[in-house]
């Protein structure tokens, strides 16, 4: 019984610390699931407490599930806009990109520590995918916001090339456990677990959401639901010879983008769900390196960091989407942004339990990759977003939104409430004097812990918070109005759009009325719309920016279709 006592005290002061220690990583800028995987390493059997654990079954258990939450939990946050902007560039940075970055780091890595080409390509393959909740966690705790498209390029390849970097690793360990070659009988394993694993999660998904709109449970079960089902998928699928992870991922995004009047409760659970999850793999992976052990390897380990960062990733992204035409200043951002995380530790592991040759090798090198990728990657993303100039202005939102997804409806209607700061652009002022350009319902104001019905129109001041109900599709514009940072959001937006806003709809000429501008090949009954349009040969996203003679037109609004309905207009700089 002490014994048990004594790991229950230790786990729940590790965790306490954990949580404290993100204080330090958010004003420090650092990754915070590096500070998790120090914490581990100091508590572990080379640090300051001296805790032994060397048990990769364990390890490999409770990472396995860790990851199918946050896959699970990641999926549910990819919202279908994200996959129209950029599915096509993602999927093929989450499989040829993977397959690229396997084959160089792979081949490097067989002739630094003298493996045969498929240990090589194994190393390779284990280090092939990237962390997308270490990369947002960095963006969300500095506030920063870039572009739309590579944002979302970057969002959809980290959560779809796990699956892909699983299936990968399964595959080579196969072949050096059974000491087997490589051929079309790979291949084809490597097909069923795709094939598998995607027709698993399509119907897991759509089960799963018929379950939600028939089952008479309480609202508080469905979250716990969600992860059974979750867990039991990926298991399933396991053992149907498919990939689990991949199956988990395609679930969640049905699950999430259903609009069941159960989701708001199960992403709310999954949010705290998930970032424990992350503390415990981060935690136990610390634990379960001894750093003593990472001498032997450490030099080749090293020059390995530095091919897949400098040399392997950038040649994955390059090739990968020469398709797509992206600007050279977002290749090179998205090339940095390979960001390694727990996913290639854990998948260190598999060769560890198979019993192939070399197995610690695999895990203590993967652990000094994941390490420096941290530190030099997860340390410069915000300053090199910021260098590249690909910040854009953040949308302004409500603090706290509650959807109202159980009454039908043909448009989701939420309740919205902002907080009244000193620097808000309301405060001082009644409802009657704001004006909005879409409908907006106004609740009242909770003031000193009391409800301030609205027929009291009251003044509103510091420390209110302001209640509203409008339509989903209109919340941006009713931020515009009622949120605290309305008025340095709008400096910002000057900043980055320009002084002018015009519709989208107006011509060129219209343009040459005002500017003095050189149009020469340019059709002058061409709208702003049409003539940005042209320009790529993609769906534009807000952010996207061209330039006509002297002026910068910068797309700031779309509406449901994609089609670009305002634009800014700013002078060249001289």
């Amino acid at each position: 019984m002490d014994a048990i006592n004594l790991t229950i005290l230790v786990g729940g002061l590790l965790f306490f610390v954990s949580i404290i220690a993100t204080l330090i990583s958010a004003r420090l800028g650092a990754p915070m699931l590096l500070i998790f995987l120090v914490i581990g390493m100091i508590a572990g059997e080379d640090g300051l407490a001296g805790i032994q654990f060397d048990n990769p079954q364990t390890a490999f258990l409770i990472g396995s599930i860790a990851l199918v939450i946050i896959l699970f939990d990641g999926g549910m946050r990819t919202h279908p806009e994200r996959f129209r902007v950029a599915l096509a560039p993602a999927s093929m940075l989450a499989t040829l990109g993977v397959v690229i970055t396997c084959g160089v780091v792979g081949l490097s890595a067989a002739y630094l520590l003298n493996l045969s080409i498929v240990e090589g390509l194994l190393l390779g393959a284990i280090l092939s995918s990237t962390d997308a909740a270490a990369v947002f966690s960095i963006f969300q705790s500095q506030r920063l916001q870039i572009k739309q498209r590579v944002a979302s390029t970057l969002e959809i390849e980290s959560g779809s090339n796990d699956p892909m970097a699983v299936m990968l690793t399964l595959t080579l360990v196969s072949v050096l456990a059974q000491d087997a070659k490589l051929d079309w009988l790979v291949l084809l394993s490597f097909l069923q677990q795709a094939v598998v694993g995607g027709a698993m999660g399509y119907g897991a998904g759509r089960v799963f959401v018929f379950l939600c709109r028939k089952l008479p449970l309480s609202f508080a079960f469905f979250p716990l639901l969600a992860v059974a089902s979750s867990i039991f998928i990926y298991a399933i699928t396991n053992s149907f010879g498919g990939s689990g992870f991949l199956a988990v991922y395609l679930m969640g995004y049905l699950v999430g983008n259903a609009r069941l009047p159960q989701i708001i409760h199960i992403l709310r659970m999954h949010d705290g769900l998930a970032w424990i999850s992350q503390i415990t793999m981060f935690l136990m992976l610390g634990l379960l390196v001894v750093p003593s052990n990472l001498k032997e390897h450490l030099v080749d380990a090293l020059i390995l960091a530095g091919i897949l960062i400098f040399i392997a990733r950038p040649l994955a992204v390059m090739i990968s989407l020469i398709p797509f035409r992206f600007p050279l200043k977002d290749l090179v951002f998205i090339s940095w942004v390979g960001l390694r995380g727990a996913v290639p530790i854990i998948l260190a592991l598999f060769p560890w339990l198979a019993g192939v040759p070399n197995e610690h090798l695999y895990f203590d090198v993967a652990f000094v990759v994941v390490i420096v990728s941290l530190l030099l990657q997860g340390w410069s993303l915000v300053p090199v977003a910021r260098w590249l100039k690909l910040e854009v202005p953040g949308e302004l939102e409500p603090d706290q939104a509650m959807p109202l997804d159980a009454i039908p409806s043909k448009d989701v209607m939420e309740v919205l409430a902002f907080n009244v700061e000193d620097q808000s652009p309301i405060r001082g002022v009644c409802w009657q004097d704001l004006k909005f350009s879409v409908p907006v319902q106004f609740l009242g104001i909770i003031r000193d812990g009391e409800w301030q019905l609205p027929d009291a129109e009251p003044v509103f001041n510091s420390r209110d918070t302001v209640m509203v109900l409008a339509k989903l599709k209109d919340v941006k514009k009713i931020s515009e109005v009622l949120a605290s940072e309305a008025e340095t959001s709008g400096l910002s937006n000057s900043n980055f759009f320009g002084d002018f806003v015009l519709n989208g709809e107006v011509s060129l000429a219209d343009l040459d009325a005002f500017y003095t501008i050189n149009m020469d090949n340019q059709n002058k009954l061409q709208s702003l719309a049409s003539y940005i349009s042209e320009r790529f040969h993609r769906r534009v996203v807000i952010g996207d920016q061209v330039r006509l003679d002297q002026l910068i037109l910068t797309v700031r609004e779309l509406d449901e279709q994609g089609t670009i309905t305002q634009v800014g207009i700013k002078a060249v700089d001289t």
